[in-house]
């Protein structure tokens, strides 16, 4: 299966025009669509919609997270129902299983990486953030135990691995992943695992168990030489 995976679109008009001609050859290339997250810019439903409208078009199956932005405004529940309403398969802790392979899928959340991972001691404000983190890898794990097949790619929005931050500001890491996303992937193995949100880092990662870890935001695919609006990997 060819897989072609992009994020961090937030889409509006204007924005998407910039990528709707490369955009338009993804069918040709790839067998799937996938879509890491911040979709929108603010996570209202008329973003969705002409997004929706654009995303016809390219006549694919496509999969999808969502990210912080499709959270702005507390319609993310809404604008699940919309994609699910156009065939998108929206993953939420949930997976989704075709031709052999399987998708397993979940925003993430924060919290950092290594020995900076917060953890959940002090006062209740940090418990309950650290719970957040907890609650989205427990989503994934629940999401991986569900699929049958041997092949299984793992989207996320958050990233699950310092690597693919690394271009960042160091100061900002803790807000881009945590890395109790990616203890849950080698716990049940993956071939590839696509995440969006950190837009300055890097392209390539690993997991501690050596999994393969692709950061897909649309700035960071841009900046590559040649830029690309998606990348195509084959599993």
């Amino acid at each position: 299966m060819r897989i072609a995976a992009t994020a961090d679109i937030h889409f509006s008009p204007q924005s998407y025009d910039r990528i709707r001609e490369p955009m338009s050859h993804v069918r040709d290339e790839a067998d799937v669509l996938v879509l890491a997250g911040d979709l929108t810019n603010y996570g209202k439903p008329e973003e969705m919609d002409s997004l929706l409208n654009a995303l016809v078009r390219l006549r694919i199956p496509t999969i999808a997270v969502l990210g912080n932005h499709d959270y702005e405004s507390g319609k993310h529940e809404e604008l699940m129902r919309l994609m699910t309403a156009e065939g998108i398969k929206v993953l939420d802790g949930s997976s989704y299983e075709r031709d052999e392979v399987g998708f397993a899928g979940t925003k993430g959340f924060l919290g950092g990486f290594g020995r900076g991972v917060l953890t959940a001691f002090g006062e209740q404000e940090v418990k309950t953030f650290v719970q957040a983190a907890v609650d989205e890898a427990m989503k994934l794990e629940r999401a991986l135990s569900q699929l049958r097949a041997q092949k299984r790619v793992v989207v996320l929005h958050y990233a699950p691995v310092v690597d693919t931050v690394r271009g960042e500001p160091a100061e900002i890491f803790p807000y881009l992943g945590s890395a109790r996303l990616a203890e849950v992937v080698d716990r049940h193995g993956a071939v590839l695992v696509v995440h969006g949100h950190a837009h300055h880092g890097c392209p390539d990662g690993r997991t501690t168990g050596g999994i393969p870890v692709h950061n897909v935001a649309l700035t960071v695919l841009q900046s590559q030489t040649p830029p690309c609006v998606y990348r195509v990997f084959d599993v």
